[in-house]
C-alpha cells in the first residue's frame, strides 16, 4: 500500500471519481459492499442528501438505525473503498450485519486497503462511543476474515443468514 489514505465523508468534489468507483463495481458483477454503494448515484445531489439523511435518527423509518458512510481516498484523490458504520445495532444488525460494512474497489484489492479502511472505521466507532464493535463476514471470505483479525477481531460464532449464507461473527474491543 503506497501513500497516504484517509476517510472522507461523501462530497460533491469527488462526484466523477465516485461515479467511476460505482461503475467499476457494477461492471464487475460482484456483490456490492457496503450496501449503500449499490444505490444508483447518477442524481448525485440526491445521493449525497440520502447519505446525510441516513445519519440522523429523525429521518429514518421505524426499525432502522442511523449510519454514516465514508470513502477511503488515496493521495491521487482516487476512491479505493467505502465503509458504512452503524451507530448502534438493532436485532437484525446484531444477528447478521454488525457495526461496520466495508468494501474495496475491485481493481484496488490485495493492496492492504481493507485493513486500513477497517482500522480507520474503528477510530470513528470509538468517537461514537462504540467500544465493542461487531464485524461480520461470509464464511468463505478468507481475505475479510484476515482483515478483521488483523484489526483485533475475536471470533465469536458462525450462523446462517436469511439467504442461507454462513457468516462468521467477530468482536473488536476498543479502549474506552
Amino acid at each position: 500500500m503506497a501513500g497516504k489514505l484517509y476517510l472522507t465523508k461523501p462530497c460533491a468534489e469527488l462526484q466523477a471519481e465516485y461515479i467511476s468507483f460505482y461503475e467499476e463495481w457494477k461492471e464487475s458483477g460482484e456483490p456490492i459492499v457496503p450496501w449503500v454503494v449499490g444505490r444508483e448515484p447518477y442524481d448525485f445531489s440526491a445521493y449525497l442528501e440520502f447519505l446525510v439523511g441516513e445519519s440522523s435518527e429523525e429521518n429514518l423509518p421505524d426499525g432502522y438505525v442511523p449510519h454514516s458512510t465514508y470513502w477511503l481516498v488515496n493521495e491521487e484523490q482516487r476512491i479505493v473503498g467505502a465503509v458504512n458504520i452503524r451507530h448502534r445495532l438493532n436485532e437484525r444488525l446484531r444477528k447478521y450485519s454488525g457495526h461496520i460494512g466495508y468494501g474495496i474497489r475491485p481493481s484496488e484489492r490485495r493492496k492492504g486497503y481493507a485493513t486500513e479502511i477497517l482500522a480507520q472505521a474503528l477510530n470513528i466507532t470509538s468517537e461514537l462511543g462504540i467500544n465493542e464493535v461487531l464485524v461480520i463476514c461470509d464464511y468463505d471470505n478468507v481475505a475479510s476474515e484476515k482483515t478483521i483479525r488483523k484489526n483485533g477481531g475475536v471470533f465469536e460464532a458462525e450462523c446462517t443468514d436469511d439467504d442461507g449464507v454462513v457468516i462468521r461473527r467477530f468482536w473488536i474491543t476498543r479502549p474506552s
